[in-house]
C-alpha cells in the first residue's frame, strides 16, 4: 500500500484511499488524527513520537525536538545523549511512526508514500525529505507541493468545475501561495511562491515574548521554563481563535517567577499585524506571475492551522475583495486538506484511483535554476529553468571555455531570482574535465538541466568534440561545498565595517566600470576582480571580519598585478 503523509512543522498526518475510493485520515496510536511533530530520544537511542514525546519537552528538553522541519537545508545538527543527529534522522522517526499507525489501522504493509513539502522548498530540502523517508524504511514515490495537494483534495470532489483558485497555505512553519486553474479534472498550477521562514511558530514566539515581558530573557535561558512558556503561547493563540481573551497562568515557572495575565485578541492581532500583512507580498507575486487579478479568481482555499487565526482569514479576504469575489471554500478542514490530497496522489500511483477517474496534475518549478557564468560585466546568473515553468522540464544551453587549451570547466549551480549569483543559493557544482584541446579554438560544453515531478534537479554536462560527459543530481548528503549563504550584497554600504573597505572597493570598481561591456573584460580576467568585490561585500553584510579581510587581500593582490598586466 502507498500512503499520503503531510510531514508538517508543528503537526503531521497520514491518510490513504480505501477500495471504495474514500479518503481516510488514519488515527495515531492514541486515536488522534493529528500528531504533534515532536520526537524524544531516550538514553538508549529509542524514539518516542507525538503527544507522548511532547510531554518530555518539559522534563527532558535537551533530548526532545520539535519544529525540526525548519532545519531542513540549514546544515544544522541536533544532539541527544552525546550523539549527533541530522534533521532527516529525526524526521524519519515521525514518518516511521505514521507508517506503523497506517499498517496497524489497515492490516496491510506500507511500501511507499507520497510526502508533501512546502511549494517553496529548495532542491536541498526536497532531497532531505526523501532521505528521511528512506531512513524510515519506505520508498518516497513522490514529493508533492502542499498547496497542490490541497487542490487535489478539492479537485477530486469538484471534477466538473472550471475555475481559477488561489490556495493560501499558512502552516506552522511555512507560508505558500499558489494560483491554479481547475479545468474538468485537470489541475494546472499557474504560479507558486512563499516564505519558508514564516508560520504559526513565529506567532508563538511573538506571544512568548509578550507573555514573558521583562522576564523573557531570563525564562529563555532556562530550557524547562522556555518550553512551558512556548506551550502557554500556543494554548493562548488557540484560545484566541474562538475567544476574545485568554488567561495565561504559569505559577512558579521558575523558582522565583510566576505569570498570571490576560491577553486579548486585539492585543494579539496588534502583535502579529506586521507578519500577517507581509503575506500580501506572496499573494501579489502569485497573482502577477499567473497573469491574474483578484477579480479573476472564483475560489479561495485556506489551508494550514494558522488560517484559523481570525485576523489572518480577514486579511486575505479583504486583500482579495472577498465580498465580491472569490468564494471562500469552507467544506474542508484546513489541517487535513494537504494529507488528503497526498493520499489521492498516492492512490493514483498505486492504482486505487484509476487515472481516468483521478485528477491530472500539472505543477510548476517554484524558483529559477541556473549557472554562474562569466559575462563582459562580471559573473552573472544564467537561468536555464525559470520560475513557474511547468514540470517536468528539461533545458539545455551551450557554454564555451574562457581561454585556449583550457582543460576543465567548473559549473556552479544556483537557485534564486537575482542576476547576482552571490544573492542566490548555491546548491551544487559539476566539474567537466578532459576538454578537447585545439589551437585557436575555445572548447564548448552543453549543459542540460532536468527538473522532475518531485522537484529534484539533475544536471548533465557534455564536452562537444569528444562527448566526455559528467552528471549529478546534487547529492547534498555528500556535499562538501563551502557554506556560502545567499546575501543581499547591495546592503553592504550601510553595514558595520563598510567604511574600512570603501576606498578599496571604489578603486576596484573604477577599473571594472572602465572595461564593463568590453571584450577586454574577459581577456584581462577582470571577472576575477568582480567576484572578489562581490565576496567582500557579502562578508561585510554577514559581519564576517576574517573572511572580509581575506577578500580584501585578494583584491589588493589583483590590483598590484593589474598595474603590471593592464597594458599587455
Amino acid at each position: 500500500m502507498i500512503i499520503g503523509i503531510d510531514l508538517g512543522t508543528s503537526t503531521s498526518e497520514v491518510a490513504y484511499v480505501d477500495e471504495k475510493g474514500q479518503v481516510i485520515v488514519i488515527p495515531n496510536s492514541e486515536g488522534d488524527i493529528i500528531t504533534p511533530s515532536v520526537v524524544h530520544i531516550k538514553n538508549g537511542g529509542q524514539a518516542v513520537v507525538g503527544s507522548e514525546a511532547r510531554e518530555y519537552l518539559f522534563t527532558r528538553p535537551d533530548s526532545t525536538f520539535m519544529e525540526v522541519k525548519r532545519m531542513f537545508g540549514s546544515g544544522e545538527k541536533l544532539m541527544a545523549h552525546g550523539k549527533i543527529y541530522s534533521p532527516e534522522e529525526i524526521q524519519a522517526h515521525i514518518i516511521k511512526y505514521l507508517v506503523d499507525c497506517a499498517e496497524e489501522h489497515t492490516g496491510e504493509d506500507v511500501t511507499g508514500a507520497v510526502i508533501t513539502v512546502p511549494a517553496y522548498f529548495t532542491d536541498v530540502q526536497r532531497k532531505q525529505t526523501i532521505k528521511a523517508g528512506e531512513l524510515a524504511g519506505i520508498k518516497v514515490e513522490r514529493v508533492i507541493n502542499e498547496p497542490t495537494a490541497a487542490a487535489m483534495d478539492y479537485g477530486l470532489k469538484n471534477m466538473d468545475e472550471c475555475e481559477y483558485i488561489l490556495v493560501y497555505d499558512f502552516g506552522g512553519g511555512t507560508l505558500d501561495v499558489t494560483v491554479l486553474e481547475l479545468f474538468e479534472g485537470v489541475i494546472d498550477v499557474k504560479s507558486s511562491c512563499g516564505n519558508n521562514r514564516l508560520g504559526g511558530k513565529d506567532f508563538d514566539e511573538i506571544l512568548m515574548k509578550h507573555i514573558g515581558g521583562a522576564k523573557f530573557e531570563t525564562l529563555m535561558a532556562d530550557p524547562r521554563a522556555q518550553m512551558q512558556l512556548k506551550q502557554a503561547a500556543i494554548d493562548c493563540k488557540t484560545a484566541l481563535s474562538s475567544e476574545e481573551s485568554a488567561q495565561v497562568r504559569l505559577p512558579l515557572i521558575t523558582d522565583d517567577i510566576s505569570i498570571d495575565l490576560s491577553v486579548t485578541r486585539a492585543e494579539f492581532e496588534r502583535l502579529i499585524k506586521k507578519q500577517v500583512e507581509s503575506t500580501g507580498e506572496q499573494v501579489d507575486t502569485a497573482l502577477t506571475d499567473a497573469g491574474l487579478a483578484p477579480a479573476d479568481l472564483q475560489k479561495l482555499i485556506l489551508v494550514g492551522g494558522t488560517t484559523r487565526v481570525p485576523c489572518v482569514r480577514k486579511f486575505v479576504e479583504e486583500k482579495l475583495g472577498i465580498e465580491h469575489s472569490p468564494e471562500v471554500s469552507t467544506d474542508f478542514s484546513p489541517e487535513l486538506m494537504v494529507v488528503r490530497g497526498a493520499a489521492v496522489q498516492a492512490a493514483m500511483i498505486e492504482g486505487t484511483i484509476e487515472q481516468e477517474h483521478g485528477v491530472i496534475l500539472a505543477d510548476v518549478c517554484p524558483f529559477t535554476l541556473g549557472l554562474k557564468v562569466v559575462s563582459n560585466t562580471g559573473y552573472v546568473m544564467d537561468p536555464l529553468i525559470k520560475r513557474n515553468v511547468t514540470i517536468p522540464h528539461e533545458y539545455s544551453n551551450v557554454y564555451s571555455a574562457l581561454r585556449e587549451y583550457q582543460q576543465r570547466i567548473l559549473f556552479e549551480i544556483y537557485q534564486g531570482e537575482s542576476d547576482c549569483p552571490r544573492e542566490n543559493t548555491r546548491i551544487g557544482e559539476l566539474n567537466l574535465d578532459k576538454l578537447p584541446q585545439r589551437r585557436d579554438e575555445l572548447a564548448e560544453a552543453e549543459v542540460t538541466f532536468s527538473y522532475d515531478v518531485n522537484g529534484i534537479l539533475s544536471v548533465k554536462a557534455r564536452a562537444l568534440g569528444n562527448d566526455n560527459t559528467v552528471a549529478t543530481v546534487i547529492d547534498i548528503n555528500k556535499n562538501d561545498l563551502p557554506d556560502r549563504p545567499p546575501v543581499k550584497i547591495g546592503q553592504w554600504k550601510t553595514a558595520n565595517g563598510a567604511s574600512k573597505y570603501r576606498p578599496l572597493l571604489r578603486k576596484a570598481e573604477k577599473i571594472l566600470d572602465e572595461y564593463s561591456g568590453d571584450e577586454d573584460f574577459i581577456e584581462k580576467r577582470l571577472y576575477i576582480l568582480h567576484d572578489l568585490c562581490d565576496d567582500l561585500k557579502a562578508e561585510i553584510v554577514l559581519g564576517e571580519e576574517d573572511e572580509a579581510e581575506s577578500c580584501a587581500e585578494g583584491i589588493k593582490s589583483f590590483l598590484e598585478r593589474w598595474e603590471i598586466m593592464k597594458d599587455w
